[in-house]
């Protein structure tokens, strides 16, 4: 089973592992459908196919500059604005500006970090399922919140990331634990079947990106916490 798992990540695209306990029953289901009917042995290889896209996880080439906030997931910038963070973030409750990423179904839901940084804590809050796209979902929604304490020009910044479930998903899972310090765009988490990804920054930070702007999760630069005029930067 490894085996045909290692084939999949080769010659597809490369998965989570997440996603292997998905894909496995999808196989099964797949096999037995087909066993009685053929018509419903394709649809059920075209949903195992789909799961395997889903789960994909691939390489990102992450921007290289002091003070870039890259984007957290894969999706389209839904909420840009200037509101409280979350209470249970422990965040001085005063006005940040808030990034808001939306991912459907088909968009790739590995999640990376936005800067680098050690996280401070984690707290998970339970919640409903509503829609992600709405903006109360920041409130109301099941989510899993990291306050990353930063370095940035020779002082800590304090960033708040969010994994929010949304009206599909019911699961978020974490890859990391307070205390573990990661650089910008690496994996820390992953979200089931459609949802939404937070990033909280301080007053006043320059945002660099649009709303309905699509974002790529490690590459795309949401905003810069430097002062000063725009600069150029460069990938590696």
């Amino acid at each position: 089973m490894n085996d045909l798992f290692a084939t999949i990540r080769r010659v597809l695209v490369p998965i989570h592992k997440e996603g292997y306990p998905f894909i496995l029953v999808g196989i099964v289901l797949t096999v037995l459908a087909g066993t009685f009917s053929q018509f419903f042995g394709w649809i059920f290889l075209i949903l195992t196919l789909w799961v395997c896209y889903f789960f994909r996880d691939p390489e990102r080439v992450v921007p290289v500059g002091e003070g870039l906030v890259v984007s957290p997931a894969d999706g389209r910038v839904n909420l840009i604005a200037t509101v409280l963070p979350p209470p249970e973030l422990d965040l001085p409750q005063e006005p940040m500006t808030r990034i808001s990423v939306f991912m459907n179904v088909f968009d790739c839901h590995v999640n990376r970090m936005p800067v680098a940084g050690r996280i401070a804590q984690i707290h998970y809050t339970p919640g409903l399922f509503l829609n992600a796209e709405l903006d109360k979902a920041s409130e109301d929604n099941e989510r899993n919140g990291l306050v990353v304490e930063s370095p940035q020009g020779g002082a800590i910044v304090r960033v708040g990331v969010v994994q929010i479930a949304g009206l599909v998903a019911r699961r978020i899972v974490g890859f990391v634990g307070a205390g573990n310090t990661l650089a910008a765009g690496e994996r820390f988490g992953l979200i089931r079947f459609g949802s939404r990804v937070d990033v909280y920054l301080p007053a006043g930070t320059r945002v660099l990106v649009g709303l309905g702007q699509k974002a790529v999760a490690g590459e795309t630069v949401l905003a810069d916490l430097a002062p000063g005029p725009e600069r150029l930067f460069r990938s590696i």
